[in-house]
């Protein structure tokens, strides 16, 4: 049970919940060739997993003193586990998941795609021992890496499969995936600044400089606010756009329902919010909004379907 604490193991079966979503709700609904078999995707699922699950335990390594001061009840390395078998554990994992990214290179044959994998985990290292002291760099870069976990998808299953008969069909499924990833990205990148605040005290004894730090609880409320009316506005955009015109009505409710509603009420509370509970709470509510954003693909999917 200590093991799965560590690699947070309830993100990771989100993260591969997400790219399953993908695949199987959306790329297979569509009638088109897939470079990748099922049990080879499944292994870029699990290449994806371990790299993360990597990443939490670097960053677990690292975050010792600070986690001793924001959450000393979830604290496992250096306690549950020693620091020594967490760096063995961290090496095997990382290991292990770039050599099946590097194994998937090449059965598409583009050996040169197995550095993603190599400058994931780089990355997830630099993050857990210099990045994240940076101001806003650190939440920039978690958020780019979970919105890579979606880009990857067509990078390997869709890319390979690309002729001239139907390139045009595959960008416009690449640019859906995109705009999942930019969505992805920008909820998880206000996620990270709402953890922030709730760990406020620990990091500021740490000596960090997140942007809580810096301008302070209130402004960085305030900051989220503003950047919060981003997503809402370009989800407006996109139903307006795309859907309506298109006769998506079940589509349009839903993202309304389940998507833009809960991200207007966490606007509304972010603007008063000052507490580490208020904090954990909307940290909590974006896990669900990104959950329902992804789960859009397959009822829009679905629901152009059954319109046809």
């Amino acid at each position: 049970m200590n093991f799965l604490k560590l690699i947070r193991y309830q993100n990771l079966l989100l993260l591969a919940f997400m790219q399953l979503v993908f695949r199987y709700g959306f790329l297979k609904l569509q009638n088109i060739p897939l470079a990748l078999t099922n049990w080879q995707y499944a292994l870029l699922v699990l290449s994806t997993i371990l790299i993360a699950a990597a990443g939490y335990v670097i960053n677990d390594i690292f975050d010792q003193d600070t986690d001793n001061e924001n959450r000393p009840e979830g604290v496992i390395v250096g306690k549950s586990i020693s620091e020594t078998k967490a760096y063995n554990l961290y090496v095997a994992l990382n290991v292990s998941g770039v050599a099946i990214g590097f194994y998937l290179s090449n059965v598409i044959q583009k050996p040169s795609f197995a550095v993603i994998f190599i400058l994931i985990a780089s990355t997830l290292y630099l993050y857990a021992t210099s990045l994240k002291q940076m101001l806003l760099l650190g939440n920039i870069v978690v958020a780019l890496l979970l919105s890579s976990s979606v880009i990857i998808i067509g990078v390997f299953d869709l890319y390979p499969a690309i002729d001239s008969e139907n390139q045009l069909l595959m960008a416009n499924l690449f640019s859906i995936l995109l705009d999942y990833a930019i969505f992805a990205f920008m909820i998880n990148f206000i996620r990270e600044v709402v953890k922030d605040l709730e760990d406020l005290k620990g990091d500021s004894a740490q000596g960090m400089k997140t942007l809580a730090i810096v301008l302070g609880s209130e402004k960085t409320t305030k900051f989220l606010f503003a950047f919060g009316l981003i997503p809402i506005v370009l989800l407006l955009m996109y139903v307006n756009n795309y859907f309506m015109p298109n006769d998506l009505f079940i589509s349009s409710i839903y993202a309304f329902l389940f998507v833009l509603a809960p991200l207007i009420y966490f606007n509304v509370k972010i603007w008063t919010a000052k507490t580490k509970s208020d904090f954990k709470a909307l940290s909590l509510l974006l896990k669900w909004i990104l959950l329902f954003g992804i789960l859009s693909i397959v009822i829009i999917s679905l629901n152009i379907k059954y319109n046809a």
